[in-house]
Formats: C-alpha cells, structure tokens, sequence
C-alpha cells in the first residue's frame, strides 16, 4: 500500500514513520511512505505557502497554489490506482479502527496536512475526499494526526504485523478493551501474577481473559460495552477472579 503525505514538515513525518513495526514495513516492500514538501512547489521565490486571511482573523491560511500544484505532481507519480484523499482536520469524521479498515481498502491514501490556521476552504473542496479528525483537541499542525492514520492502517495490511491475531485480538480491534498482561517474574514486589495464567489451562486462560475484558470495558467505555453486549447476546460464564 502507498502512503503520500502533503505537508510543510516532512522530516517529522519521517522520523515517526521510519522507526520500529511501519519502518521495517516500507524496508521490506511491504507499503510505502512519502512525504512531499508543499513549499517544494510553491510559485514564490521566498517559498513563502500562506497569507492573511480574507475578512480578517488571527493568524495565516495555507494558500491554494502550493497545495494544488503539489497535488498534481503527487497524483502523476501515483499512476493509476485507487486512492482517497483525506485532509486532517478537527471538524471531519473522528478516526477509528472501522474507519481505519474501510481505508486499508485502498491501493493508496493522499493525506494533507495543514497548519497555521488551515487552509483555503478552495483546496478543500477541489482535491479533498474526505475530512479526519483523531479527537476534539487541537494541535499545531497535521502531521502527527497523519502519522496515527497511517499506523492504524498499515497494521491492517498483509505482512506487516507477524500474525493477523495481533490485530484482531487487541484492544478496541477486538471490540472490548483489552485485559491485563503479565511478564516474568510471577512475583514482583510482593504482586503476584494471576493464578489461571501460570496454570497452563488455555480454555480457563482465555475465559479469564475475555472477563477481564468485559470488566474493563463495562468500567471505563460503556459505549463500547453496549455495542459488544448487544452483537454478543449470549451471556459469558462468569469464572472465578484470581
């Protein structure tokens, strides 16, 4: 899967997506990561890519010319595949891993990132597929946002991650928050491990799971809890706690 970011600071992008799980993904072949500078293309001599805004307000838009043009030269290099073009925004869609699923769909993803106070609605509404949101907070800029976009998604794709369980039995992928984990040693500062989990007992194990699970969930996101409850109808037994 290709991956191209449009953004004023495509060392950020870099740095955050070529380390760990997604940069062993782009060595391997596996998908592809660009970042394309908007200032590469701006008409300026000062590579100078906003302005005032019209009708007055405080701080500066992101112009239409460097956007654009960067957008066309980035759709030339993409070639024929399917792709959808996001921009990060606080008023779009909220993220999550559904809307992360419906996106590994796509032979390739366009994100623009903007910055300052946005950019001009013109861009929007000429290039723009849809609008993200990754919550209702405000940052400097997109490029973070854009970054979260692309990790969820790229955990979706073939050959990524070692075992398709890793993503299907995580936390919030799954449907519930996850339960608690434990490493060595069994016993640490007086706190010991979980019985059923040292016991070897893998039903009783993944029993013990899911109700952790289901607690964890019904406590701190109910929403989550009533969906899964009601696409579950069937009641869990209940196992003794450890």
């Amino acid at each position: 899967m290709r991956f191209d970011i449009l953004t004023l600071f495509p060392e950020q992008i870099n740095a955050v997506l070529g380390e760990s799980i997604i940069g062993r993904a782009q060595k391997g072949g596996i998908i592809s990561v660009y970042a394309h500078d908007i200032r590469d293309y701006t008409a300026n001599k000062h590579r100078k890519v906003d302005d005032t805004p019209y009708g007055g307000g405080k701080g500066m838009l992101m112009a239409t010319q460097p956007i654009c043009d960067c957008f066309e030269a980035v759709r030339k290099m993409q070639g024929e595949v399917k792709t959808k073009v996001i921009y990060m925004s606080p008023r779009g869609r909220v993220f999550n891993h559904s809307v992360a699923k419906e996106l590994a769909e796509y032979d390739c993803l366009t994100i623009l990132c903007g910055h300052y106070e946005g950019i001009d609605q013109r861009v929007i509404d000429e290039i723009v597929d849809e609008e993200l949101s990754i919550g209702d907070f405000v940052l400097t800029g997109g490029e973070l946002p854009a970054c979260i976009v692309v990790d969820a998604v790229s955990r979706l794709i073939d050959g990524v991650l070692a075992d398709e369980v890793c993503y299907e039995d995580e936390s919030i992928a799954s449907g519930l928050l996850e339960y608690p984990q434990y490493t060595r040693p069994a016993v640490f500062r007086g706190k010991e491990v979980p019985e059923v989990l040292l016991s070897g007992h893998h039903a009783n194990i993944e029993a013990w799971r899911l109700e952790r699970s289901l607690e964890l969930t019904k406590e701190r996101r109910p929403d989550l809890y009533k969906a899964y409850i009601e696409a579950h109808p069937e009641k869990p037994k209940k196992k003794k706690k450890n």
